[in-house]
């Protein structure tokens, strides 16, 4: 069996104390870094803790406007929309040279890194809605292969094993006026440095409807699925065209729809857990628990076999009620995926 790498989509909730209106003015001003990097740095810890093989930097940013900002900065910008390579930062992973540096002493063993970085289809919809630029398209394109880029560079104590394109827009959203050779021309271009540095590069799709333009992308070589809360999307994924294609499979193993988790147990208990919380852990002893992924992941393993590569939670986690059931959640990952390497 190919190993099986146990990976998260990247956000994950404040500490108690911590707003989100905090955080965005931490970010703008930059005034107090100290404490931010602090909060970033406890929340990617617990990621580690938790047996997350190439956990991604805990994401309290807005996906768009924390790129957005910059490409409309135009003291950052060789032209309109292409952003300076020195200017593509992404503040997260200076914060977790702390923690990686940490990692190292104490392991011995040099910490992988998963980077998302929102694609830039999402980018173009989220500034022009279904109006068709293309040369415009492009240059967003190369602004997202330039954060990848300057990033896999500038790390220090990480490496940068994995870098995600996240565009839940493809398949969902009616406003995509592009053509197919254009999402697959953008496609290439944004994941061009990624996979020139050697990282695995993933598509993080919310729907697999147009996952084979991502198999045709030549930079990109993991689809992302939301399989756990949607099961049926695995029906949409052709074995033969991931093994043509030489592409792998990313899957979810574990349900990260909290509303709809706590719904069942509210119903189970005819009561509002956001409001009665005692109930709320059970989400994670009771339905997303260990057993529960291990028999998902058997499930998936008999129909794909070693075209799984990457393995972790749907989505990300920055919704959930607080750190620890989210903990908790990253380590039933863990102690599924164990599980299920002993039972082969």
């Amino acid at each position: 069996m190919e190993e099986i790498i146990f990976d998260d989509i990247g956000s994950y909730p404040l500490p108690e104390g911590i707003s989100k209106e905090w955080v965005q003015n931490a970010f703008k001003t930059r005034t107090e870094d100290e404490k931010l990097f602090t909060v970033i740095n406890d929340a990617f810890q617990q990621k580690v803790d938790a047996g997350v093989d190439i956990p991604t930097y805990p994401q309290y940013q807005d996906m768009n406007e924390q790129f957005l900002r910059v490409i409309r900065d135009s003291s950052c910008c060789d032209s309109p929309f292409e952003v300076k390579l020195e200017c593509s930062r992404i503040e997260e992973l200076e914060a977790i040279e702390k923690v990686a540096k940490a990692y190292k002493e104490r392991v011995g063993e040099t910490l992988k890194v998963r980077v998302c970085v929102t694609g830039p289809t999402e980018l173009y919809l989220k500034e022009f809605g279904g109006t068709r630029y293309t040369d415009i398209y492009s240059l967003f394109a190369k602004s997202v292969n330039n954060f990848v880029r300057n990033s896999m560079r500038s790390a220090k104590n990480f490496k940068i094993a994995t870098v995600s394109i996240d565009e839940p827009s493809i398949g969902l959203n009616p406003e995509l006026a592009f053509d197919e050779n254009d999402i697959i021309s953008a496609l290439t271009s944004a994941s061009k440095a990624a996979s020139k540095w050697g990282a695995d590069v993933q598509i993080h799709l919310h729907s697999p409807l147009y996952y084979n333009l991502a198999c045709q992308v030549p930079t990109i070589n993991v689809i992302g699925v939301e399989s756990a809360g949607t099961p049926s999307y695995l029906e949409l994924i052709d074995k033969k065209t991931l093994e043509d294609t030489d592409s792998f499979l990313r899957l979810g193993i574990a349900r990260t729809d909290i509303y709809t988790l706590a719904g069942i147990i509210s119903e189970k208990y005819c009561t509002n857990v956001w409001k009665d919380q005692q109930y709320l852990p059970e989400i994670v002893s009771g339905l997303e628990t260990p057993a529960t992924i291990t028999k998902r992941l058997k499930v998936y393993y008999r129909r794909f076999g070693n075209l799984i590569k990457y393995v972790g939670p749907d989505c990300g986690l920055g919704s959930w009620p607080n750190q620890k059931i989210a903990f908790i959640l990253l380590s039933n990952v863990a102690q599924g995926i164990k599980d299920f390497r002993e039972s082969l």
